[in-house]
């Protein structure tokens, strides 16, 4: 039996597959396709294929699969499939285990689009959705019911940075029979273990930190060998969100410094949160390492620290928050999160600006909320950009 590695030597090289040319990084797969020595095996591969042996892209690639092992190893998971972006993977992980009938039991705190596969796609097919503040474990248990086939929620929401209790969930869902489904893309891999706290199945983004450059879209998702094979593969093979094998090495080089990375960004965002909570342009800051944030006691029990993510409230409402946005100087205004570069966004109106203002309101994400993706920069200089947008958002 192989020697268990620790999370940091697991990410340089979990999974690793070597050609007979014996290559130090991994190879690139660029093939959509397999050969066969003769028919005989193509049909033994087509009734079940071994572990290194493929069929076609769109099922699995060597270099796709080096991904999913490394990422399953990490997380501790029996097995992964990776798909073409976070979002397909959201999907993939909801669609491929429902039908018209099922009950769905969700945190109303969702990314906007998974909000949109929740709240209007599956009731579109026939899935009836009950939504609840996560944060709230009487919700959960108050709408748990004998036939909910699965309950839905973001580890740490987005963009408001709700911890929500995975422990206490998972206990409430599985009395009932039902699955547990955890978007951990805020909390990563490398600081949260969401099966080891009662999950069935984790999503991850791998576009967020495991990236964590900007260059490709990637998800994957995390589970038991049985699921994943029995259930999500035979989904995701027939739809076709397929991970491309360049950006699975793409990703692979990303776990190679996920930790470092991880680590350094959130000891960043905790001094930049401690830095600014008082200035005077910030109405409220959010982050789950601060002690007057509300799971902050949870945040500590589930998570080895508050994250890379940190939200705050600029004083004046939506003008104000755009002055801060346009005197930034180093700190870029995107949509994207977990980058080696520090990245603000306005969720009011870009990643949440469809939902109606009083939806948008019970959510608490007001017009002066901004989420900030802290990233590999300088702290120190990246509090004093901060510092300066600040003061630019107090003049009029």
């Amino acid at each position: 039996m192989a020697q268990k590695r620790r999370p940091r030597t697991t990410l340089v090289h979990g999974g690793t597959r070597r050609s007979g040319y014996g290559e130090v990084s991994e190879a690139i797969f660029l093939t959509q396709g397999f050969v066969y020595p003769d028919a005989e095996a193509a049909e033994r591969r087509f009734i079940e294929a071994g572990p290194d042996e493929f069929i076609y892209a769109r099922y699995g690639n060597p270099t796709v699969r080096m991904f999913e092992e490394r990422i399953a190893l990490l997380e501790e998971a029996e097995d992964g499939f990776a798909t073409a972006s976070g979002m397909a993977a959201v999907n993939a992980a909801l669609f491929c285990q429902l039908k018209a009938g099922d009950h769905v039991v969700s945190a109303r705190a969702l990314f906007g689009s998974c909000l949109y596969i929740v709240e209007t796609l599956l009731p579109r097919f026939g899935v009836e959705v009950t939504f609840v503040d996560g944060t709230d474990l009487g919700q959960w248990a108050g709408a748990v019911r004998p036939d909910t086939k699965l309950v839905f929620l973001e580890s740490i929401s987005n963009p408001t940075l709700e911890v929500i209790d995975i422990a206490g969930v998972a206990e409430i869902a599985h009395a009932a029979g039902a699955q547990v489904i955890v978007d951990n893309v805020f909390a990563t891999p490398v600081f949260q273990r969401s099966l080891a706290l009662g999950a069935d199945v984790v999503i991850y983004s791998a576009t967020k930190h495991i990236d964590g450059q900007g260059r490709c879209l990637g998800g994957v998702v995390l589970g038991t060998r049985d699921f994943v094979r029995k259930t999500l593969e035979p989904y995701l093979k027939h739809t076709g969100a397929a991970m491309s094998p360049f950006t699975a090495w793409v990703l692979l080089k990303g776990l190679e410094t996920l930790d470092l990375r991880c680590r350094a960004q959130a000891a960043a965002a905790a001094g930049i949160a401690e830095a600014l909570r008082d200035h005077p342009a910030v109405a409220r800051m959010i982050y789950p390492g601060l002690p007057d944030h509300p799971q902050h006691a949870l945040a500590g029990r589930q998570m080895e620290t508050g994250g890379t993510m940190l939200a705050f409230d600029v004083a004046g409402g939506k003008e104000a928050a755009f002055r801060f946005l346009n005197a930034l100087e180093i700190v870029l205004i995107s949509n994207n999160l977990g980058d080696a570069r520090s990245i603000v966004t306005h969720p009011a109106t870009t990643t949440h600006q469809r939902l109606a203002p009083e939806q948008r309101a019970a959510l608490g994400i007001g017009e002066g909320l901004v989420r900030l993706s802290v990233g590999l920069e300088d702290p120190r200089d990246l509090v004093e950009d901060l510092s300066q947008a600040l003061d630019a958002a107090r003049r009029t």
